[in-house]
């Protein structure tokens, strides 16, 4: 019997057409058990004009950030493979699919979709200044991360039940650094973690401020690599972690 997959698809006031575009392609290519649209800060009508669509739409009238949507849609699923994908279909649904592929042939725990690999296609590029940001914080998180990977914030990412099972429990960033924060902690946990280069298209009218958001993500993924290190029972940071008071987990937040 094949293992049953689950997209989520986190969106946070999507161009709703595209939008629709991008859930029927999905159901077409992957033909998934369930697909969610964790749905944020909709504005009036947006929920009733997805709601013909093959997938469950869950709406929530605030803005919750991506790592904390994307955690909702995860927990609510109970397939064999999650899966997700941003809503602005940057990633085609066949290089989705190629996301996919290494999880459901059981030979990777995380599958990390990757722009930035040497045989990625990128069909439209980002501007010069979000590019050098993107590519120096990835260089630097594979020199604190146990993972090196080109790309840890690919909008492409699936897992294998069992292993979300065990990070879960680990996860605390809400917003985009949530996608670093989970490589880190498969990488923390020994699971297996592979990269997918992809097609990619860079779509206009990004709600991410480049230099805001690599000022949180550079904090994140210190963070990320703190914890990463308790895991690994590092004495050091086990004793720095003593001393602070201890975050909520994402799984333990209302949602």
């Amino acid at each position: 019997m094949s293992p049953t997959v689950g997209v989520v698809v986190p969106a946070y006031r999507p161009d709703v057409a595209q939008l629709r575009r991008y859930v029927q392609a999905i159901d077409d290519t992957l033909s998934p058990t369930t697909i969610l649209v964790e749905l944020d800060a909709p504005k009036r009508g947006v929920p009733e004009r997805l709601a013909d669509l093959p997938a469950r739409v869950e709406s929530v009238p605030y803005r919750r950030g991506k790592g904390a949507a994307i955690t909702a849609g995860f927990e609510r699923l109970e397939t064999d493979i999650l899966v997700f994908a941003d809503a602005d279909g940057s990633t085609p649904v066949e290089s989705l699919q190629a996301v996919v592929d290494p999880v459901l042939d059981g030979s990777a725990d995380l599958s990390v979709g990757s722009r930035r690999h040497p045989d990625a296609t990128v069909a439209s590029h980002q501007t010069r200044a979000r590019r050098f940001l993107g590519d120096g914080f990835a260089w630097l998180a594979g020199q604190l991360l146990s993972v090196r990977l080109y790309d840890y914030q690919c909008g492409a990412k699936a897992i294998d039940a069992d292993a979300w099972e065990r990070v879960r429990a680990h996860l605390y960033e809400p917003g985009f650094a949530w996608d670093v924060e989970l490589v880190a902690m498969a990488g923390a946990l020994d699971q297996r973690v592979t990269e997918v280069p992809i097609e990619w298209e860079d779509k206009p009218g990004s709600t991410v401020s480049p230099v805001r958001t690599s000022v949180a993500l550079f904090r994140a993924l210190l963070a990320a690599r703190h914890r990463a290190k308790q895991l690994r029972d590092s004495t050091l940071h086990t004793a720095i972690a003593a001393r602070r008071e201890e975050p909520t987990a994402l799984v333990k937040r209302d949602r």
